[in-house]
Parts: structure tokens; C-alpha cells; sequence
């Protein structure tokens, strides 16, 4: 809904959702921190992805503070097994406790704390909080999007030449890429500080490989949508969340003007 549509108490609904969300980051990040650098306990889920006692303690305090301040939302983590009740919710959480948690446990800088409220599939309020730098990106639908109170946007960079490029090496590295005149960037660990760096206009495009899950991408979609940006899969279509698989094709995230340029160079990466 445009923003002129809404009414106050939407637009006031969507400032509480915001609001909520950037507290229990700040929490959040705060009890992460306590852990980071201190050798938390550590394992392997699924025999690959790591997770630590550190993802575990966050996620069981954003579920204490967010639902229950919404106990009628659903509730979508990387670290609650998930249930078919989320889908019966026109409103959800989708979070991931840790974004990045082999940059956490390696003492990496950008690992993240990524929330956001859904409704009918649709991301309407996001917070990407990186606790080591003290960054915090929020942004509402319709509302616009800030790094620590400031408004951002993407680049205005007009063609890939000469376009900085993050994501994996199998990506970033191939001739192909180089030839089109991208500058290959550093790939960092937390897909959402990824794709929250083409918001701030730091990075121009980002691009990641399939199965990244809805916490992945949630909150730092709807950061590059209010920064004149778009996530895409490499149909060009946007993404939606809190449906029956959380899972994603491969993607990329780019202002509205390299969309089309960077898709039709990676797709030949990615396909």
C-alpha cells in the first residue's frame, strides 16, 4: 500500500513494528557481544552450517522480547525448528539471531542481528545491526531506510563498468565477471550486511548462490527497496517470505538501474 493510502494509525503501527524491532536488535547485539571473541561453544547443524551456544542465547531473547510484545505474529529464526503455525499469520518475524556466524566465531567485524516483520509475504519494517561497528540500518515500506538515524540510498552509478561486485568467490572471480568491467570486492560473511552494503551505496552490487533462506534476505531486502534498489532472483523477480519453503534461488542486489546490466552478466555465473 502507498504510503499516501495509509492511514495514521497504520503509518503509527509500522513506526511501533520499527521501533520494537530496532530495541530488540540493540539487546540483541549486546548479548552477542558478551560471547564474541570468548570461544563460545560451537557445532556443526546439519553436519555443515556452524551455530554456537552465542546463536542459541540470542535467538530464545529476540523470541522473549518480540513475541511478547506481538504474541499474535508468527515467528520465523534460523534457530526455532520451524512450524506450519507461522503460516496462518498475515504478520511474522523472521529473524536470524547471528547472520554471519562463521565471520562471529572466526572474529570477523561484520556479522549481523537481522529482523523483520512480515505481512502476506512482504517485508514492511527491517533492522540489520552490526554490533562491532556500531551500525544499525532500519527502514519501514514506504517510510525510507537509515544507517544510525541517516537517511542512505543506493549508488547512482550508471552502468557495471567500473561496479563494485560482492559475493562468492565462484562468482566474483570468473572472466566473465572481470571482463564486463566489474571491480571485485571483499565477500563478506553476513548475506544481510552483503546486501545491506548496495543500500548504503558502499558496495554496488551483491550477489549470493542459491538456498539462502528468508532470515537471510528479509530485513535487507526491504532495506535496498527503500534505498532505490531491488533484490531480485535472476528471473528478475522479487522475492516473497513467510511461505510454505523459506528457501531462495540465487540472487543479486543492485540499484534499479544495474538490475537488468548485472543480471544479464551473472546469470551466466550463477546458471
Amino acid at each position: 500500500m502507498p504510503e499516501a493510502d495509509r492511514t495514521e494509525a497504520q503509518i503509527a503501527d509500522l513506526k511501533a513494528d520499527l521501533a520494537l524491532l530496532e530495541g530488540a536488535a540493540r539487546q540483541a547485539g549486546a548479548l552477542a557481544l558478551g560471547y564474541f571473541g570468548r570461544d563460545p561453544r560451537n557445532w556443526l547443524k546439519e553436519g555443515k552450517s556452524p551455530v554456537s551456544e552465542a546463536d542459541l542465547a540470542v535467538d530464545k531473547l529476540l523470541a522473549e522480547v518480540l513475541l511478547r510484545a506481538r504474541p499474535d505474529y508468527g515467528w520465523l529464526s534460523e534457530e526455532t525448528a520451524d512450524t506450519p503455525d507461522r503460516l496462518s499469520r498475515s504478520r511474522a518475524f523472521i529473524v536470524d539471531p547471528i547472520d554471519g556466524t562463521r565471520a562471529f566465531l572466526a572474529g570477523g567485524e561484520e556479522w549481523t542481528i537481522a529482523l523483520a516483520v512480515v505481512e502476506d509475504g512482504m517485508p514492511q519494517t527491517g533492522a540489520v545491526f552490526c554490533p562491532v561497528r556500531d551500525e544499525m540500518f532500519l527502514a519501514a515500506r514506504g517510510l525510507g531506510v537509515t544507517l544510525n538515524g541517516a537517511p542512505i540510498q543506493a549508488s547512482d552509478r550508471p552502468s557495471v563498468q567500473g561496479a563494485s561486485l560482492t559475493g562468492p568467490h565462484s562468482i566474483v572471480a570468473n572472466a566473465g565477471v572481470q571482463a564486463a568491467g566489474f571491480e571485485r570486492s571483499e565477500n563478506l560473511r553476513s548475506l544481510a550486511y552483503r546486501i545491506a552494503m548496495v543500500a548504503v551505496g558502499r558496495v554496488d552490487v551483491a550477489a549470493a548462490r542459491p538456498n539462502a533462506n528468508d532470515w537471510d534476505l528479509a530485513a535487507a531486502d526491504l532495506l535496498v527497496q527503500e534505498a532505490g534498489g531491488r533484490l531480485t532472483d535472476f528471473t528478475g523477480a522479487g522475492l516473497m517470505y513467510n511461505q510454505r519453503s523459506t528457501r531462495h534461488p540465487a540472487l543479486l542486489a543492485a540499484p534499479l538501474q544495474l538490475v537488468d546490466p548485472a543480471r544479464a552478466v551473472l546469470s551466466e555465473q550463477v546458471g
